[in-house]
């Protein structure tokens, strides 16, 4: 029956159809999941297994179904022309978990020898559990392991956990707490800046709390080998880092930024991020419209926006080629960016309804960046007349950049008809960068 099928696959695939359909991929898929739904457009009225299904004016339709396990078989129709689907659930099969048990040993001293590798409340490689973002060479003491994580001791009460990947053992070395000589502190026109002195590297925490503290871990003659120190000045946090330099620490926070009340963004410099670009498309519309495009559309259009309002606006990428996470987090830092904003158009897994979903949602991490989304939605909400998707917080790597106010903007959903429509339209991709525009002043202004 699956070779008829099949067959009627190819010979119907070298046809040209009335309609095209941009998700799922290919008329023959494996789909793990209780619904998906096909995205698309057609020219005329359209009928899936005999259901009329709604099209936009835009001929873009969303439109979802129920899968049962093992095979889906869906005939799509539109005036003479065909197209046959096989979506295949893999049944249910009972499944026995046994879990993963923590394995103590006696301590080890390990070292760190990957960059800016995570170091985590829990031994889970996801969501919001990251305490520090470790460099090279830092010293950890080490007892025990689960899965594929080591139980890191922070002090005699506290643990951290840290991928095998990311550490090796020392060898012929005998761990013991560092020693730190006393900090320097000095400040210039834009940062404070604070050098602590230590004999090794020891794993650190910044906590983003009021007043914001640094905390490093396993340092000798201090009360439970922690040593603690509280930034003393009052005062909005727009960004700060903190890194080693040989076995010095280095800790800088931004001074409060001196604001124009005329032209609040003048002399700020603000990175922009165009998400996606060069072979990774990201979302596809309905209409078959790729997200790296719209995205860099509303980018430049933000450019252009911003500069007419004094501030200085760096380009992760202006045009069309790939482009790393880090490698965008690089171009932020490297400028001193204040503000980094990179900027998405949104889609859904399978088991969601489009039609259901729509409007601006933003993303980010740390607190100090959560006011700056919230700002910026309510503005582009109101001016756009989308609906409010909300501020939500989410470990993604363009978010996790603290030297920078960091958020990622989710304009609109591409694989809805109606945000479809207008998110492919450059006078509503201009009036999105407008009302990020507000939405930057309006913050600047309140904070």
């Amino acid at each position: 029956m699956k070779k008829i099928i099949l067959f009627l696959i190819l010979i119907l695939g070298s046809q040209c159809f009335a309609f095209d359909i941009v998700y799922p991929k290919k008329n023959d898929v494996t789909i793990n999941s209780n619904s998906t739904f096909f995205i698309g457009a057609s020219k005329t009225p359209l009928k899936i297994n005999s259901q009329e299904v709604p099209l936009h004016e835009t001929g873009a339709f969303a439109y979802v179904v129920d899968l049962a396990e093992g095979q889906n078989i869906f005939t799509l129709e539109a005036e003479d022309d065909r197209q046959i689907f096989v979506i295949t659930r893999p049944k249910i099969r009972p499944q026995t978990q046994t879990e993963v048990q923590f394995k103590p040993f006696e301590q080890k001293p390990f070292y760190v020898t990957t960059e800016n590798c995570p170091l985590r409340s829990t031994p889970v490689d996801a969501g919001i559990n990251r305490l520090a973002h470790l460099q090279r060479n830092i010293l950890l003491n080490i007892d025990g392991e689960k899965g594929g994580f080591y139980r890191v001791v922070l002090s005699k009460d506290r643990y951290a956990w840290i991928a095998k990947s990311d550490v090796k053992e020392c060898q012929n070395y005998k761990y013991s707490p560092a020693e730190m000589s006393g900090y320097e502190f000095s400040e210039d026109k834009e940062f404070y800046k604070y050098i602590f002195n230590f004999n090794k590297r020891v794993p650190f925490e910044i906590i983003e709390e009021n007043p914001l503290r640094i905390r490093f871990y396993n340092v000798k003659d201090s009360d439970n080998e922690i040593f603690e120190m509280e930034f003393p000045f009052q005062q909005k946090l727009s960004g700060y880092g903190g890194k080693y330099e040989d076995n010095q620490f280095v800790w800088t926070v931004r001074k409060p930024q001196q604001i124009n009340l005329h032209k609040p963004l003048k002399g700020l410099t603000i990175a922009i991020d165009a998400g996606h670009g060069g072979y990774e498309n990201g979302a596809i519309g309905c209409l078959g419209d790729k997200e790296k495009d719209i995205n860099l559309s509303i980018a430049k259009y933000l450019e252009t926006e911003l500069k007419k309002r004094g501030a200085k606006v760096v380009m992760t990428r202006n045009d069309d080629f790939y482009l790393g996470l880090k490698q965008r987090v690089d171009i932020a830092n490297y400028n001193n960016a204040t503000v980094l904003l990179s900027i998405h158009a949104n889609a859904l897994p399978d088991g969601k309804d489009p039609n259901k979903f729509s409007g601006t949602s933003i993303y980010y991490y740390y607190n100090q960046a959560k006011p700056l989304a919230d700002t910026i939605l309510d503005v582009m909400t109101s001016e756009l007349n989308l609906n409010n998707d909300n501020v939500r917080q989410a470990s993604f790597a363009l978010v996790r950049n603290t030297d920078a106010l960091s958020i990622l903007i989710e304009t609109a959903y591409l694989i809805n008809p109606e945000d479809n429509a207008k998110l492919i339209k450059p006078e509503f991709q201009k009036d999105c960068a407008k009302a990020i525009a507000d939405g930057l002043e309006n913050y600047f202004l309140k904070y």
